[in-house]
């Protein structure tokens, strides 16, 4: 009778089938996971297909996510612990002003690690060689980017005392340096600019971030456990419902 159910000669098998097999799918479909052996598949029915990519609307990892590819997102990402890569070689952490934890470069068996600078403003830097004619060209984006006149400059001689001074600016795009000696100019400089949209309140009355005037946005913080797990939940299920 067709239709009609005949079990199997060794029972019904419930155990759960481990790996994949099949023609690998590339759509963002649901995860479906079947039980049936390859040997078992009819011959005439239609190719299986296994998941080589997948969406759900929440994911939960309990220890960590592990693999040798790319981690690619169009949004932020916020965690509240460490960021790893290399194989833990390298880690990114936004505890304790941002720490950058590396192999150190030229010390066997040695590590190198950096924070992050703090202050209380938004700013801009560059620095580099001082050219020989004393003309220092500032960076194109310089230009409606930064306050032309609220920069800090230090220049530092090199090889010789020098008698360096900055002369002019010239319309916020060239630093004219000059050696009042009257001898040649060889050093480094260090300029720091603070940003037009500088709107930063460095001190404010509150209990939290939340109670920042103007609120958060454009900003990502070491927030409390509590908000991060809440931020990291909302960022995956967005995230994955893009299918990104």
């Amino acid at each position: 009778m067709a239709g009609e159910f005949v079990p199997s000669s060794g029972g019904k098998d419930c155990s759960e089938k481990s790996g994949g097999w099949g023609i690998k799918s590339t759509s963002y479909d649901w995860i479906w996971k079947g039980d049936m052996d390859e040997n078992e598949y009819p011959d005439d029915a239609c190719p299986p297909r296994y998941h080589g990519t997948a969406q759900i609307d929440s994911l939960r990892v309990n220890t960590e996510v592990n693999g040798a590819g790319d981690i690619k997102v169009t949004g932020e990402v916020n965690v509240s612990g460490d960021v790893k890569s290399n194989g833990g070689g390298h880690i990114l952490s936004n505890k304790k002003n941002l720490p950058f934890d590396m192999p150190h470069p030229n010390k066997k068996g040695w590590r190198l690690r950096h924070v992050c600078i703090e202050g209380p403003e938004i700013a801009v830097y560059c620095r580099g060689k001082i050219p020989g004619d004393g003309v220092i060209n500032l960076p194109s984006f310089w230009d409606g980017l930064v306050n032309k006149e609220d920069m800090s400059i230090s220049l530092t001689p090199i090889g010789t005392w020098q008698e360096l001074f900055v002369k002019e600016i010239k319309w916020g795009k060239q630093i004219i340096v000059r050696n009042n000696a009257g001898g040649p100019i060889k050093g480094d400089y260090y300029i720091v600019a603070r940003r037009l949209d500088d709107d930063l309140i460095v001190e404010y009355e509150g209990e939290s971030h939340e109670d920042y005037p103007g609120g958060n946005a454009g900003y990502s913080f070491n927030f409390e456990d509590g908000y991060m797990k809440d931020l990291i939940k909302k960022f995956v299920k967005e995230t994955l419902d893009k299918g990104t």
